[in-house]
C-alpha cells in the first residue's frame, strides 16, 4: 500500500508493516561441539548414581500405593493403585508428630545459627589466647554421640522438669549440631579476606554492617551447609526423642513412624506412606536454598 503526499511522488510504507520490515535477523547459531568420551562417561556415571539413589524412594512410594492384598505379590507395580494410606495416616496421630518434627528441626536450626555465626566470626577474626584449644574442643565435642550420654541427658532434663516437651528436643539437637556449625563457619569466615571488611568500614560501615553486607553473602555457602546439616540431623534424630518424649503428642515423626512396626504385625501401608511424607520437607528445603549456594560465591565482593 502506498500513499502519495502533496508535492511529491515518493511512496511511503504503511506504519503497520514498517516494524516487521525492519526486524533484525537472528544471529546464526553456533555449531555444537561433539561430546568428548570423558564427558559422555561422566554424564552416564552421574545418571547411574542418581538412579541408584532414586530407586529406593520410588519403591517406597510404590509400596505406599499398593493395596494390602498385593503386598506379597512379586510384581514391581501393583495392579490397583490406592491413595488411602496417604489419607488415613493423618487419623493415626501422624499430623501432630509432623508438626513436632517441624518445630524441633526449625527451632534447633535457628538456635544453632544464632549461636554459631557470632562464635565462628569472632574466632576467625580475633587472635585471642587459647583460640586453637577452643577450636580443638569444638572438634572433639563433635565426636560425642547422644546415645553415649543419654543417661546424663535424661537426668538433667528430669531435674529441670523438661521431659515430654518440644523445647527439650530443640536444646539437645542444637547442642549436638552446634560444634559442626561453628567449625564449618569458622573455615568459611577465615577464607574471606579481611580487607573487604576494612574497605567497607573505611566508607563508614560499622563492623556489624560489614558482617551483614560483605562477609555473610560471601560465606553463604557455609551458612547453607550448616543449615542443611542441622535441619536434617534434627529431622532424623530418633534415640533422644524416644527417650525424653514418651507422650504421643510430643513425639516427632521418627518415633511415630516406628510405632507402625508392631510385635506381631507391621502396618506396611502407613509405614511407607509416612516415610514418603517425611521426605517432602527436606526436598522443599533443598529446592529453596539450592540457588543460594551458587549466588553466595560471588555476592558481596563487588562494591
Amino acid at each position: 500500500m502506498t500513499d502519495i503526499t502533496a508535492g511529491t511522488s515518493e511512496p511511503v510504507l504503511a506504519t503497520g508493516t514498517s516494524g516487521r520490515a525492519q526486524k533484525r535477523a537472528r544471529p546464526p547459531r553456533k555449531p555444537r561441539r561433539p561430546l568428548r568420551p570423558r564427558t559422555l562417561f561422566a554424564a552416564v556415571a552421574a545418571y547411574l548414581v542418581a538412579i541408584i539413589f532414586i530407586v529406593p524412594y520410588l519403591d517406597m512410594f510404590v509400596t505406599a500405593m499398593r493395596p494390602i492384598n498385593e503386598l506379597q505379590q512379586p510384581n514391581i507395580l501393583p495392579h490397583h493403585w490406592t491413595w488411602s494410606n496417604f489419607s488415613t495416616i493423618w487419623s493415626t496421630g501422624f499430623g501432630a508428630s509432623f508438626r513436632v518434627s517441624l518445630e524441633v528441626a526449625a527451632g534447633s536450626t535457628v538456635l544453632v545459627l544464632l549461636v554459631a555465626l557470632p562464635a565462628a566470626y569472632y574466632t576467625a577474626r580475633k587472635q585471642f589466647r587459647g583460640r586453637s584449644v577452643f577450636l580443638l574442643l569444638v572438634l572433639v565435642t563433635q565426636m560425642f554421640q547422644p546415645p553415649a550420654m543419654l543417661v546424663g541427658i535424661y537426668k538433667e532434663f528430669l531435674s529441670f522438669n523438661l521431659l515430654n516437651t518440644v523445647f527439650s528436643l530443640i536444646l539437645v539437637n542444637a547442642g549436638f549440631n552446634l560444634a559442626f556449625a561453628v567449625w564449618i563457619l569458622n573455615a568459611y569466615f577465615s577464607s574471606i579476606p579481611v580487607e573487604l571488611e576494612d574497605a567497607a568500614m573505611v566508607d563508614g560501615t560499622s563492623r556489624l554492617g560489614a558482617l551483614v553486607r560483605i562477609t555473610l553473602p560471601l560465606a553463604l555457602p557455609g551458612v547453607v551447609t550448616a543449615l542443611i546439616f542441622s535441619f536434617i540431623a534434627a529431622w532424623n534424630e530418633f534415640i533422644v526423642a524416644l527417650t525424653l518424649n514418651t507422650t504421643p503428642n510430643t513425639q516427632p515423626l521418627t518415633v511415630n513412624i516406628n510405632g507402625y512396626i508392631g510385635q506381631y504385625q507391621i502396618d506396611w501401608g502407613h509405614l511407607f506412606a509416612g516415610s514418603v511424607i517425611a521426605t517432602v520437607p527436606v526436598i522443599i528445603l533443598f529446592a529453596i536454598i539450592e540457588g543460594k549456594v551458587v549466588s553466595g560465591l560471588t555476592a558481596g565482593s563487588v562494591k
